[in-house]
């Protein structure tokens, strides 16, 4: 028991170190991505933090996995150059036992990760949607930053303000050009606003927003033609569109009960991707084991690279069998499980390596013994 407790230390102490660095790089790259949308505009700021917290369960989902592999390969590999493995197995701690004490902490991560990839994650991913849905329903002048020009609808409109008032209900120095394209063979037309300033008016009759722009000029551009049209204006109204937050259909976002027993290939995808992470669990650690198994005099990052490698591939042939079964190119029933039966054979391989190349040493120990005897 006092040998469980230690190694069990050990192992959870590496693997929430490790995690955790993980998770700040994933989290960091993130949160500069979603920072540069919203100085562009693309993302209100107040979005930020409630997306970054309901992409957490996402990134924990494969981040977990990792770090436990990573954390037995060091772990137990600290122990090994050390030698401490060394006096555990003179006091009879055997291979199998030490793939059962391992299986302690690995089991209660496993619960975790599937927890995470079946509840927690789904969740925050419908969440980020109606975030995003919320996002893409407001107009340009819901996330108008002042001092910058402002692209939307793929370029269609660009639109630039000098100040922008709290509530966002009054602009001054306006500047917006839009770019409506002709028929097959045609040329677009370019429409150029200038406004001294502007406000929102939302229509009491028919619950319609308005942009007024006040005191200005309107500037209508034929491409490729000298012909322009200049209006000078006191008042000009623009209607805004109506907000239309269109409902949660990604897969990744559907709860899993709710795509549970579904013969849609995409679905199906979805429902084997989240049980494939846990699942991934034992796989790891009985290739782990052996890898952790380093010569004192190697060091233990000796194995590390390779051991990294391995389950790099590992995962992106999930991640391909994933898209492969959305796109109808593997059968819904070999799927992921596929892949998870090839590395579980490996895993096995490379655990039982040693007692494979006994039996193998013996047979032909046999094999000699009885040309010896047959000679003799």
């Amino acid at each position: 028991m006092i040998v469980l407790r230690y190694l069990a230390r050990e192992l959870v102490q590496s693997w929430l170190a490790i995690s955790g660095v993980l998770l700040l790089i994933i989290v960091s790259g993130r949160f500069i991505k979603y920072l540069q949308q919203a100085a562009t505009g693309e993302l209100k700021a107040e979005f930020l933090f409630a997306i970054m917290g309901y992409r957490l369960p996402g990134f924990l989902e494969i981040i977990l996995p990792l770090g436990l592999f990573l954390s037995i390969l060091l772990a137990y590999g600290r122990m090994y150059v050390d030698s401490e493995m060394v006096v555990l197995e003179a006091c009879g701690m055997s291979r199998n036992r030490l793939l059962g004490y391992t299986f302690v902490p690995a089991f209660v991560i496993m619960i975790v990760v599937a927890v995470i990839s079946c509840v927690l994650s789904p969740w925050g991913a419908s969440h980020v949607e109606r975030i995003l849905n919320t996002q893409d329903a407001m107009t340009e002048f819901d996330t108008l930053t002042p001092g910058r020009f402002q692209s939307m609808n793929d370029g269609v409109r660009v639109t630039y303000t000098e100040s922008l008032s709290s509530n966002k209900s009054r602009m001054e120095g306006v500047f917006i050009a839009e770019h409506r394209v002709g028929k097959e063979g045609e040329k677009g037309q370019v429409t150029l606003l200038l406004a001294d300033g502007g406000r929102m008016y939302p229509d009491p009759e028919s619950g319609k927003r308005y942009l007024l722009l006040e005191n200005g000029y309107r500037y209508d551009l034929a491409a490729g033609q000298p012909e322009s049209r200049l209006t000078q204006y006191d008042t000009y109204g623009i209607q805004m569109q109506d907000p239309e937050v269109r409902p949660v259909t990604k897969e990744n976002a559907l709860p899993t009960e709710q795509i549970f027993g579904s013969d849609q290939p995409r679905l199906v995808a979805e429902w084997q991707w989240r049980i494939s992470l846990p699942l991934l669990i034992p796989v790891i650690v009985f290739m782990a084991l052996p890898l952790a198994r380093v010569n004192p005099r190697q060091g233990r990052f000796m194995k590390l690279l390779p051991g990294v490698l391995l389950y790099l591939v590992y995962l992106a042939l999930l991640i391909a069998s994933r898209g492969a079964v959305e796109d109808g190119k593997i059968p819904p029933e070999i799927g992921l499980w596929g892949v998870h039966a090839v590395f579980t054979v490996i895993a096995l391989v490379m655990f039982f390596w040693p007692q494979i190349q006994n039996l193998f040493s013996g047979a032909r120990s046999i094999e000699s013994v009885d040309g010896g005897v047959k000679q003799g």
